[in-house]
């Protein structure tokens, strides 16, 4: 038989009843088996669910391809584009920041911009220092405006408890609203083409067999 033309990886847990398998947005498949099962029984496993291996697989790389797609409306290769981003940038997160900070009573130590695509922002309590992707420029302003207040709020209080979101539903009551805003515009972006089949922070497919 044909070798799998994808990579397969496999963990043991106590916690696992039988044989769970999940197609990661990674493209990469992971099982996990409670120790108890054998190799052999996986193998089947795992043999048995080639057609929704490749099915699975053809959603996340459809995911990555939009994601992709979705990103690259925003230049950043030349230096000539990363310093127009970093311009816009500062144009439009200043102003928020010092609009924000004083009311909320926080002063971050510094402000810095990435190309991030995993997060629109990130903040180190520790330093006090607040970054921001510079793929916020494809968002509406509101939800640019959440992801300052939502950062700011982090020198306040680290983690995303009900304190957390307490200090939000104070200083951005339509924090929940922006968030949602968020998404929809992600995902609107990325399906565009016909056979969209995931939206973009969609979760990684899985079947068990417990």
């Amino acid at each position: 038989m044909d070798q799998p033309q994808y990579l397969v990886k496999i963990s043991y847990s106590w916690r696992s009843r039988g044989i769970s398998m999940r197609a990661t947005k990674a493209g990469e498949i992971h099982v996990t088996a409670s120790p108890l099962v054998s190799k052999a029984r996986i193998r089947e496993f795992i043999d048995s669910h080639s057609e929704w291996i490749e099915k699975a697989l053809g959603k996340t790389a459809d995911a990555r391809a939009r994601e992709e797609a979705f990103f690259e409306r925003l230049p950043l290769q030349t230096r000539e584009e990363r310093a127009e981003a970093k311009a816009r940038m500062d144009a439009i997160i200043g102003p928020l920041v010092e609009k924000y900070a004083p009311l909320m009573g926080v002063s971050p130590s510094a402000v810095s911009y990435r190309a991030s695509r995993s997060r629109w922002g990130s903040c180190n309590p520790s330093t006090r220092r607040i970054n921001f992707s510079y793929y916020l420029l494809l968002l509406p302003d509101i939800c640019i405006e959440h992801v300052v207040v939502h950062e700011l709020a982090h020198l306040l209080v680290s983690g995303h408890g009900p304190a957390f979101y307490k200090v939000m539903d104070r200083h951005f009551p339509r924090w929940k609203e922006a968030r949602a805003l968020a998404r929809r515009t992600v995902l609107a972006a990325r399906s565009c083409a016909p056979g969209t089949r995931l939206s973009p922070f969609s979760r990684e497919v899985e079947v068990t067999d417990n």
